[in-house]
């Protein structure tokens, strides 16, 4: 008799339940195992292979994007594919203004206190808990300092 079992390693594939392209290469991306989409910025993406060049240009064709049957990337109808574990990576780059916020709460850090671990102006972040866009190296190095403090 022969005993069929599912062997798995590391974590499970990301899955896309529902995708929609926005402007300027953003994807509001419905993670299956979420209950609120996200927008990612699929543009480093885009830049990085020869395959996704009309993408980069062709606003028509971007916007043809679908989830693939199995959720498992995103597919345009050039035959061009962007998988969900690099748009994971992408999303983890970027941080809305919501979530700026509740950064700022985690890290218990004041006005003040964030302008100057981030190297940057009390005033900008002020507009970053508002609603200006917060830019990915502003992003990048807040998410360090959650990893920092989950570390510590």
């Amino acid at each position: 008799m022969h005993d069929s079992k599912i062997i798995s390693v590391g974590r499970p594939i990301p899955r896309i339940a529902k995708a929609e392209a926005l402007d300027r290469r953003n994807v509001r991306i419905l993670w299956r195992e979420a209950a609120e989409p996200i927008v990612v910025d699929v543009g480093p993406a885009l830049m990085n292979l020869r395959i996704f060049a009309r993408l980069r240009t062709d606003d028509d064709l971007f916007r043809a994007l679908r989830v693939s049957e199995f959720g498992d990337c995103l597919e345009w109808p050039d035959g061009a594919e962007l998988s969900a574990v690099w748009i994971e990576e992408l999303a983890d780059a970027s941080l809305d203004n919501a979530q700026f916020r509740d950064a700022m709460d985690r890290l218990q850090m004041s006005l003040d206190g964030m302008a100057a671990r981030l190297g940057v102006a009390r005033r900008l972040i002020a507009d970053y808990r508002k609603d200006k866009p917060i830019p990915k190296s502003i992003a990048l190095a807040t998410r360090y300092l959650l990893e920092q403090r989950k570390a510590g």
